[in-house]
């Protein structure tokens, strides 16, 4: 029978660049840039490495169908090196195939690195169909931001939330990321904006306004990860281990049966399911110290924190309004100003998470560090709300319940 992975895998090295529109710099300039803070961090050789794994999404201009990329930017040679996507999981999907092979015994030291140069590929949040593009394959039918606002029209039906209510709870969503973004030098975006403009914002799908959605960044991100006895033999302590690594990929049920309301979105339910029973996780709102969840537009972190079990169905809207997800309440989401204001460059989006994670619970994320760091949770979705894969990684230090 399957027993996780849990604890048998430790992160020693985390590196992320600056996310942004970064003309300054290539898809060679990103990954080093990523990849140096994290060799650092780590304090190895680059011949310790036994193997890499690289996710990108959408960039065929740069990245291509191969890993051969990550192996010339990186100048490793005769290791396996191995390219993966799965939409926006992609950065999490990197990470779940070097800690398996960690686990698993097949290497000592692996490395996952996500990146995207999306401003090099004219990808926009608002494709319009053409036969054989990558925005059809990933949104053939509507828009990025259409396709989520249908969280918001089934939400409301089911649960009898008024149009105001809402819109005022996404909002807070939003103003919360920006406030946070302010105090990450590596943000996008960095500027605080009041609540007021943020509702009040021109319309790009109902209910889902200008601030609501987040832009299309640059960015890369890197992951260096070893057996916990190994690292220990490096001299590393207070280690931080991977507790769970989960995916939920929809099979069509949703657009193809009547059975789905809108409201929720089933791939995370499964994939944090069985992350929580993964990491022996019962009551993540107390076992949780912070999440790091997907807001690709805000009504989209409102449901997550139903579907993470982080609030009562229905009642995601009043915990968001009355500050539980803030930096400074119950369970801390978005502190380093999540996909809305951090950026989302696809492939390096699930890595970008869990390195935010991973300086919390060292302790190391200044002006916005939270106390009494024990476990963090990322969560990623990729695609759309009725068609999407899931992904679910939890960190947390070793030997950690809460």
């Amino acid at each position: 029978m399957a027993t996780g992975i849990k604890d048998k895998v430790a992160i020693i090295g985390m590196g992320c660049s600056r996310f942004g529109e970064r003309w300054d710099t290539d898809t060679d300039g990103l990954i080093n840039e990523a990849f140096g803070e994290a060799i650092q961090d780590a304090g190895i050789e680059r011949s310790q490495i036994g193997a890499a794994w690289l996710g990108s999404a959408l960039d065929q201009v740069n990245i291509g169908n191969s890993a051969i990329p990550l192996a010339t930017s990186l100048r490793i040679t005769g290791i396996p090196v191995t390219r993966v996507e799965n939409m926006c999981a992609t950065g999490t999907e990197a990470l779940r195939g070097a800690a398996y092979a960690v686990a698993s015994g097949a290497v000592d030291i692996a490395i996952a690195v996500g990146v995207e140069k999306l401003k090099d590929t004219g990808f926009g949040g608002l494709p319009v169909p053409t036969k054989g593009t990558f925005n059809d394959l990933w949104m053939p039918y509507s828009s990025a931001p259409a396709g989520f606002a249908q969280l918001a029209s089934g939400y409301r039906k089911k649960y009898g939330v008024s149009k105001e209510d809402l819109k005022q709870a996404i909002g807070r969503v939003s103003w919360k990321s920006h406030q946070n973004g302010a105090k990450n030098s590596k943000a996008h975006l960095q500027k605080a904006i009041d609540l007021e403009t943020i509702v009040g914002a021109p319309i790009i799908a109902d209910p889902l306004g200008v601030f609501d959605c987040c832009g299309v960044s640059d960015g890369a991100a890197c992951a260096i990860i070893t057996t916990p006895e190994i690292a220990r033999s490096l001299g590393k302590h207070d280690l931080v281990t991977i507790k769970a690594l989960q995916l939920s990929a929809s099979s069509g049920w949703e657009s193809s049966t009547g059975g789905w309301d809108g409201s929720y979105v089933k791939n995370t339910r499964l994939a944090a399911k069985a992350a929580y029973k993964e990491a022996g996780i019962t009551d993540p709102v107390s076992q949780l110290s912070m999440t790091e969840v997907h807001d690709c537009f805000s009504i989209t972190e409102l449901v997550t924190m139903e579907d993470l079990g982080l609030s009562e169905d229905g009642q995601a809207w009043r915990d968001v309004l009355e500050g539980k997800f803030d930096a400074e309440g119950e369970v801390p989401c978005q502190v380093d100003g999540g996909l809305k204001c951090f950026g989302h460059p696809v492939g390096a989006s699930g890595l970008r998470m869990v390195y935010e994670n991973y300086l919390q619970l060292q302790g190391r994320a200044g002006e916005r560090q939270l106390k009494n760091m024990t476990m963090g949770l990322s969560h990623n979705l990729g695609g759309v709300p009725y068609n999407s894969i899931a992904a679910i990684s939890i960190v947390g230090m070793l030997g950690a319940s809460r």
